[in-house]
């Protein structure tokens, strides 16, 4: 989803000093970090107004639309972000998130409310720990990457093929891979986003909007890795 902005240049880096260069990084993850959270805020409210309201209820027949609505609106964002506004980016992003409320808003209805509040400090922990390595770490994260999303290729088949075999063991193993894919992609999608600070010397709007796939990315490691803890760990109603 950052390939777009990752050939990026600028005539003053050059000239930066580490204290200036180390401010730049900063400012750049803080903008991702911060779209990243407003975006779980939006997931987490609509998805508990959905359930307590019961209007989930009446969107259940539409979850399998609403879950295709949803990718083809990452897809658009991805394929599309070198062309729409800055303005557009932030509208689309928020949408999705609203929109990933409603599907998972039966996430509520099939397990405790305490057990989905301990699952999410669980993934909290874990992924602000990862992302910290990935922002402090000396070593190239590259490799790290490239066999995380061989790992997440697998998953995806894996998947496919259990809904049709729907077997819990074979649920078991992806849950468990997938906690450890999604680990490691936020220490590495941290390490890309901090090479992308850059962007902020392009102007607001190419900031803006790099900053927005950025948080994108860490949005969907940090939704993936909270599911799949929660298939180990949450207590079922």
């Amino acid at each position: 989803m950052m390939k777009n902005f990752n050939n990026q240049d600028s005539t003053n880096i050059g000239i930066m000093g580490d204290a200036e260069l180390a401010k730049a990084q900063l400012d750049f993850v803080s903008k991702a970090y911060g779209w990243m959270v407003a975006g779980l805020l939006t997931t987490g409210s609509i998805a508990w107004y959905m359930f307590d309201s019961g209007a989930y209820l009446y969107l259940l027949d539409s979850m399998m639309f609403l879950m295709i609505g949803t990718l083809g609106l990452v897809w658009f964002m991805s394929s599309r972000i070198d062309k729409i506004s800055a303005q557009t980016a932030m509208i689309l992003f928020i949408v999705y998130a609203g929109l990933l409320g409603v599907t998972l808003s039966t996430v509520f209805a099939i397990y405790s409310l305490g057990s989905i509040a301990n699952v999410f400090f669980v993934t909290a922990g874990m992924f602000g720990a990862m992302s910290a390595y990935g922002y402090t770490t000396k070593k190239d994260l590259s490799g790290v990457g490239r066999f995380m999303f061989m790992g997440l290729v697998g998953i995806i088949l894996a998947s496919i093929m259990n809904f049709f075999i729907a077997s819990s063991v074979l649920q078991m193993t992806i849950s468990f891979i997938g906690v450890i894919v999604f680990a490691g992609l936020a220490a590495y999608d941290t390490q890309k986003i901090k090479e992308m600070y850059t962007l902020q010397f392009e102007g607001s709007e190419i900031a803006t909007k790099g900053a927005i796939m950025g948080a994108l990315t860490l949005y969907l490691d940090f939704i993936n890795m909270f599911l799949f803890l929660l298939y180990f760990l949450g207590d079922r109603d």
